[in-house]
Parts: C-alpha cells; structure tokens; sequence
C-alpha cells in the first residue's frame, strides 16, 4: 500500500478514536454522577461550536498557517482540556459539579470539532499531491475513521470507564497523540493571496442561505433540520437507558447492561457496512426514496429501543435497533450530499455541503438534543438507589444478596417505573420520527433521475 495512503489511514483512525471514546457512553457518566438532568446540555454543544469553529478554523489554514499544524494545534488544545475534564471528574468524585466538567468539556469540543473538516483538508491535499484519486482513494481511508471509533468504544468498555471521567483521558490522550503525529503528515500549502479577496461572508460560506429562495431547497434544509433533530438522540441516551437495567434483579450481569458500548458499536459496524448499499439503492429507488428509508429507519431505530430489554429474546430488539441506525444514518446523510451536489450552482458547492451540515449537526443537533432532555427529564422518573436499599459490593456492583426482601420489592418497583418512563420517551422520539417521515413523503418534490452514481 502507498506510504501516504498508510500515514492518512493512522491521522483518521486516531481523529475519530478520540471521539469514539466518550461520545456514546458520557451520559452514562453522567446520569450516574448525577448530572443525568443535563445530558442534553453535553451533546448540543458539539453542535453549538459546529456553527463557527469549523468555520473559523478553515480560515486560519487558508490564509496564515497550513492545515496540518492547525490540526496538531486543535488536537493539542482539545487533548488538554479534555484531560483536565478527567481531573476534574475524577477528583471530584460524588460532589461532581455541572459548570466546572461543562466548561471544560466544552473548550475541548470547541477545539475537536474543527478538527474532522481539517483532517478532511489534510487528506485530501496528501492524495492529491501524491497524484492519487480523491473520490476512489479517500473512502477506503476514511472507512478507519469509523474502525478507529469502534476500538475505542470497546476499549472504554472493556476497561470499565463507562461510568467514569476516565474516558476522557482515554480521549484527550489520543487527541495529544495525534497533535504531535499531525506535524508530520505532508505539508499543506497556503492558498495563493490566503483567501484575501473573500469577504467574511464568502469564506464562512454565507452565500449559501441565498438557496433558501429556492422552495425545493428550503424544503430540504428545513427537513434536513429536523432529521439533525434526531442524531444525538441515541448517543446521549442509549447507554443510560441501557445502564438503568442494572436494577433489575434479573438482567444486572446480561451483556447488554455490562457492556453496553460493545452492543452499541453494532450501530457503528453497521454504519460502515450500510455505505456499500448506497449505490444500488440510489440506482435502484432514487434520492427521494433513499432518504424516505432513512427516516423510517429512525422510525424503528427508536421504537425497537421501546420495545427491547437486555433479556432474550428482548435484546435482539436493541440489536435490531443497531442494525438500522446504519441506514437511518448513512442513507440520509450521504443520499443527501449527493442531492445538494446535484441542485448546487459549481461555484457554491462548498458552501451549500457546509449549510448541509450545518442544518443538521448544527442546528438540528442542538435543538434535537435540548427537545430529547427535557423529554426525558420530563417522563424518566429518577430515584435515589441508595435511599431504596441498593448496596454495592468492591467491585461496585449490586449486592443483592445482602438486599433486605422489603427493600428489594422497592427497588424492583421503582426500576419498572422508570422502564416504563423510558419506553414513553422512546415512543415519543419514533412517534416524532414518523410524522417527519410522512410530511417528507407528502411535501418533498419527486426527484430526477441520478446523473451517476459512483461503484
């Protein structure tokens, strides 16, 4: 394999392992250090910061500094901070507070989001320079991106930092890794003049609203949105709502609630797997059909959560869950930049894919994740476990042997409670889920035929 191929497979394993870290087991940690109330605030940031960092990062590496040092600079500084978010949480133990861990993480976030468009650059400008293909090149490299965050969901897992701050050591250090890695990829020169002749406007990609003058576009953004509603839903929530089977007696040691991250890289896998199918469903039924699949995928990908329970045969549910996340989530997403490719003036291409992303990781994200918490802190009813009778034993896992027959009664009771609270909000989130699906169906114009789709 060429050397620049091998060097560009590292740079996006490390980017995308130093997000798979903590991106779906943090509300774990958090709901278990009793900041579960404010899961939402955690998720919607990366959406926040997605709506200017990336932005402005792209500007630095276009007019003053090259793309490969801005990254190692962003890696550096999303390392440390979120290293120091590890201290925090770990020295603070049980008197855990909101505002120091969410600053912290926050200025980590700032600096890491960036860093996915960059890496991006960095990619791109290495093949190109090496006379490699882009379009053929660049996926089988990207694909380790999404190995990269499996190992270390199992990793997390495996060694036991689920619920704990140490998760993000795991992430801030291999951001640190590839701060100092970053510095020796290939050099990525300045652009001639640095972008001097655009305004501000231009380089942060503005021009693109002019689109939403167009009634078919408005109406794709709008429900790109919404669809960006429903993306972080799964990543702040499921490994709770997975965790809190741990209170019944009968499925504490089942697989899915001790190792909840494994059974949630199933999305993952099949993400990566599901980009193959792309093509043949686009030939096949076309983009509008394509992202009508999508978003009856989110359909089940919720509901299967309501249905399912770490038991057999109730996990094959969460499985099945997992399985159509790669669906929900590939065949919109890139069935999507493909129609925005297509219905894009060449000279604003750029800009209205970073609109794309933005309606969707940005505004849809945040608003999406705000709407799931207050949601859940609405119909999840939380208890006090300890106060009930729930001991632990060294290993930090309930003793129930040494549960008095009362206090297990109560347990029990209050577990099935907040079950049933689970599975409300899980129906809520698919119910959500359906009615965008059939507006979209109803509202969205049929869509012309594929000028090509790439095998």
């Amino acid at each position: 394999m060429n050397n620049t191929k091998i060097r560009l497979i590292i740079m996006n394993f490390l980017e995308y392992a130093a997000w798979g870290a903590y991106l779906t087991c943090m509300g774990r940690f958090l709901g278990s250090h009793g900041l579960g109330d404010n899961i939402g605030w955690f998720y919607s940031v990366q959406g926040i910061v997605s709506l200017f960092m990336p932005a402005l990062m792209g500007i630095v590496a276009d007019r003053w500094i090259p793309a490969q040092k801005v990254l190692s600079l962003c890696h550096a500084l999303a390392g440390i901070f979120m290293i120091a978010a590890c201290w925090y949480g770990v020295t603070a133990g049980d008197a855990l507070q909101f505002a120091p861990l969410f600053t912290l993480y926050t200025a980590s976030v700032a600096f890491y989001m960036p860093t996915i468009a960059l890496s991006n650059s960095v990619a791109f400008n290495g093949l190109i320079s090496n006379g490699l293909d882009t379009v053929k090149d660049f996926p089988p490299i990207r694909v380790f991106g999404t190995v990269g965050f499996i190992v270390t969901m199992w990793c997390v897992d495996l060694l036991g930092f689920q619920s704990t701050a140490y998760q993000f050591a795991v992430s801030g250090g291999i951001s640190l890794c590839l701060a100092a890695y970053s510095l020796t990829l290939p050099n990525c020169p300045i652009k001639e003049n640095g972008g001097e002749n655009k305004t501000l406007a231009q380089a942060l990609g503005l021009e693109a609203f002019s689109l939403f003058k167009q009634k078919k576009m408005a109406i794709f953004f709008l429900f790109s949105m919404m669809l960006g509603m429903m993306l972080q839903i799964t990543n702040g929530y499921a490994n709770p709502f997975l965790g809190s089977f741990e209170y019944f007696k009968d499925w504490t040691e089942t697989f899915g609630v001790q190792h909840s991250n494994i059974l949630i890289s199933t999305s993952q896998i099949c993400e990566a797997l599901c980009i193959l199918f792309i093509p043949f469903f686009l030939k096949k039924f076309g983009i509008k059909n394509v992202m009508l699949m999508a978003m009856f995928a989110w359909v089940f990908r919720f509901g299967f959560f309501g249905l399912g329970n770490p038991g057999f045969p109730g996990v094959i549910l969460f499985i099945l869950s997992c399985i159509v996340y790669g669906f929900a989530f590939d065949f919109f997403n890139i069935s999507g930049a493909l129609y925005v490719d297509q219905e894009t003036d060449e000279s604003m291409r750029s800009s209205a894919q970073g609109l794309f992303m933005m309606m969707t990781n940005g505004l849809g994200a945040t608003i999406g994740t705000l709407s799931a918490q207050a949601i859940v802190n609405k119909v999840v009813p939380k208890f006090e476990w300890e106060e009930l009778g729930v001991v632990r034993n060294e290993a930090d896992k309930i003793d129930w042997a040494n549960i008095a027959a009362d206090k297990l009664e109560a347990i029990q009771q209050a577990a099935q409670t907040a079950w049933e609270g689970w599975q409300t909000a899980w129906y809520i989130f698919a119910g959500f889920a359906l009615v965008v699906a059939i507006l979209f169906w109803i509202v969205f114009p049929q869509t012309k035929p594929m000028k090509e789709v790439k095998e």
